[in-house]
């Protein structure tokens, strides 16, 4: 009735440590991201299709950290990696469907630059409110769908084998390994929905910025490359550091990459990501950065009325 997530091993002394780390990592994703929101929920001026992707990300961003993180710092608190299978069972599919989401939301948010950059004059009409809001509900009701079948089907196997999981959460490829039953038809299954949902992703991505990346080299003045570029290098980042995690992960063969590797990447993977989506988009971004300039302005002068 019980697994045995192992995490990083036996750190011993270094277990304190990897606490700390892990706890400031998780407050700085919660409050980053919340602010974010907070910033484009009570600022005009991001009010706009590209912040309100950014503010959904954001909350996506959130989720997904206090589904993994939470437990894991229990676990390095108190010593105690043991997790009820239906408890594993939950944490999978919520992270499933956020990593689904995130890559479809990605996806969205390279398809509102190109149209902002590749096609200037049918944006306010193409990219409205009405369409961000299908955007955000369709990149969540796609990823809820196709991993609850993978769930229904991962659910009807019984696992005998041993009860020790190779992995600090409980993610597909060392969950199944404990299964006693014949799982080719559950991975031919989550062959088809992580092809489906990243590759079909990244494709429509990497189709985006080949139009953004030539019309901005079409583009005569240096100052308009650059401020046209500025526009879109934050989500570039983004993109580069989820996909090539992601890919490491779970496209490259595990032969090829050491277990602790593998953990390595995915921690940039589940948890520095959510942490570098609020830094990346605040530090690059004038209008963010303006908005909370005037906030913590406004915030101190309500701080000096209360002293007065």
């Amino acid at each position: 009735m019980e697994f045995l997530l192992l995490g990083f091993g036996d750190v011993g002394h270094l277990q304190p440590l990897l606490f700390l780390l892990f706890l400031v990592v998780y407050i700085v994703t919660v409050a980053g991201n919340l602010i974010i929101i907070a910033l484009i929920v009570t600022n005009q001026q991001l009010q706009i299709p590209m912040y309100y992707l950014l503010g959904s990300l954001s909350w996506l961003e959130t989720c997904l950290s206090s589904t993994l993180l939470p437990r894991l710092l229990v676990s390095l608190l108190t010593g105690d990696r043991t997790i009820s299978v239906n408890s594993c069972m939950v944490q999978f599919y919520f992270f499933a469907i956020m990593s689904t989401a995130e890559s479809l939301l990605l996806t969205a948010m390279s398809y509102d630059r190109y149209l902002a950059i590749c096609k200037p004059l049918h944006y306010p009409v193409v990219m409205n409110g009405r369409v961000c809001c299908q955007l955000v509900a369709g990149s969540w009701l796609s990823s809820l769908t196709t991993c609850s079948i993978g769930m229904i089907l991962l659910m009807q196997h019984t696992f005998c084998d041993s009860r020790e999981i190779d992995h600090f959460f409980c993610d597909f490829a060392p969950l199944i390994k404990l299964s006693c039953d014949d799982t080719q038809i559950l991975q031919l299954a989550t062959f088809v929905i992580a092809t489906l949902w990243t590759f079909v992703p990244l494709l429509l991505t990497m189709t985006s910025y080949i139009y953004i990346i030539s019309t901005i080299l079409r583009i005569p003045s240096a100052t308009g490359r650059q401020k046209a570029f500025s526009t879109c290098s934050s989500h570039l980042i983004m993109l580069a550091i989820f996909y090539v995690t992601v890919i490491t992960v779970y496209v490259v063969p595990s032969a090829n990459t050491t277990k602790i590797l593998n953990k390595i990447f995915s921690v940039f993977y589940t948890l520095l990501t959510p942490l570098f989506n609020p830094i990346v988009y605040s530090l690059r971004n004038k209008e963010v950065n303006e908005a909370l300039r005037k906030a913590l302005l406004k915030l101190a002068a309500l701080r000096n009325r209360q002293r007065g």
